[in-house]
């Protein structure tokens, strides 16, 4: 499966982006989806992933009550829904695909990987 991440950009302070992450091939739902990210100078954490029919979400305590992930499999797109951004929000985020469905906050539980989109949050 190939992704394709998009819709980071610029946000102030309690603003909100969505991010998106289009994927091709035909057998997108037999993956879990993970968005990851990457802050300057830091290792990439774990941020939220969505089980096969959407109907699992798990976040990281740091996202959590802020962020939504939520996957339409008829479009083949997971989505990261971002409200009350922070500046520490700052990061590349990627989107992920994993055949497993435990160790979903695990990176090297997912083999697939979108390309990055960069999430600016200003003061």
């Amino acid at each position: 499966v190939q992704l394709q991440a998009s819709g980071g950009g610029l946000v102030q302070a309690g603003g909100s982006l969505r991010l998106s992450c289009a994927a091709s091939g035909r057998t997108f739902s037999r993956y879990v989806m993970g968005w990851f990210r990457q802050a300057p100078g830091k290792e990439r954490e774990f941020v939220a992933a969505a089980g096969r029919n959407g109907g699992s979400t798990f976040y990281a305590d740091s996202v959590k009550g802020r962020f939504t992930i939520s996957r339409d499999n008829t479009k083949k797109t997971v989505y990261l829904q971002m409200n009350s951004l922070k500046p520490e929000d700052t990061a590349v985020y990627y989107c992920a695909a994993s055949t497993y469905y435990s160790g979903y906050h695990h990176s090297i539980n997912y083999g697939y990987w979108g390309q990055g989109t960069l999430v600016t949050v200003s003061s």
